[in-house]
């Protein structure tokens, strides 16, 4: 039974018909405060929801201060772990909510943050592997946010350390795997084939141009991604909603670059 669940709910946080998704991460104002563009959460909702977005992801402050009760319907992805830029160890994510607790409020999905190669990554798997047994018992589809952060990466972004933290976030249960783009369509292509749950990008850093963030996008679906988990390039955007209609065009319908890019004026 908890099988039909899942696969319920991910219908509400993926698009039915071309399996993938795009899932715009709000769960900056516990990383780093109240970022530009997250001060209003509910009319950031809104947008990003206008403009065709699968789903929002964020900490109980989401649905507590984000909550619209109007407007076009959105999938809810609850955020369980965090920690602040001023901890010891910003790396060093800690679990704050439970699936039950997600479920009460109304949650679609849930979500956790490893730090794959970080000094305490045994603790954060600990905390993956049972949180997964939860999730399987009361039908609660699992995103795993994988990075390879800590020592003895050199680079975030190397094709190795990527297919490392994607396939443990697979192997580990998750129904969806966020993990780091590796910068072109080759490389990331192995990441994708080495995972066995479907793997979406992480939106990462402001980027210097709206264009740069389509691209990247596109590459990733050519690469065979499922689609995209982009924060600040969405809500710090100039319009926020006309650029998820953008990323929508290219996840959703297949549109090269340059037709997508003219949903931005």
């Amino acid at each position: 039974m908890s099988l039909i669940g899942k696969a319920i709910r991910l219908e509400r946080i993926m698009n039915r018909d071309t399996k993938r998704t795009i899932i715009v991460p709000m769960d900056h104002g516990v990383t780093m405060g109240p970022v530009q563009g997250l001060q209003n959460m509910a009319d950031m909702v809104n947008k990003v929801a206008e403009g065709g977005a699968n789903a929002v992801l964020g900490h109980i402050g989401l649905p507590l201060y984000g909550h619209r009760r109007y407007g076009k319907d959105i999938g809810l992805i609850l955020h369980l772990m965090g920690s602040s830029i001023l901890s010891p160890d910003p790396n060093n994510k800690v679990l704050v909510m439970t699936v039950e607790e997600a479920m009460v409020i109304g949650a679609d999905a849930v979500s956790l943050h490893i730090n794959i190669g970080a000094d305490n990554d045994a603790e954060m798997l600990r905390i993956l592997g049972e949180v997964s047994r939860q999730c399987l018992r009361w039908g609660m589809p699992l995103v795993a946010m994988m990075y390879p952060r800590g020592r003895k990466v050199k680079s975030e972004h190397d094709v190795e350390a990527v297919k490392l933290a994607a396939r443990i976030g697979a192997e580990l249960g998750a129904d969806i795997v966020k993990t780091n783009y590796t910068g072109d369509i080759d490389s990331f292509s192995e990441v994708v084939k080495g995972c066995p749950s479907p793997v979406v990008i992480a939106g990462g850093p402001k980027t210097e141009t709206q264009e740069d963030v389509l691209q990247m996008a596109w590459e990733a679906i050519q690469a065979g991604s499922a689609g995209v988990s982009i924060g600040r390039n969405v809500f710090q955007a100039p319009n926020p909603t006309k650029m998820v209609r953008a990323l929508y065009r290219i996840v959703h319908e297949n549109w090269t670059v340059n037709e997508a890019k003219k949903e931005l004026k």
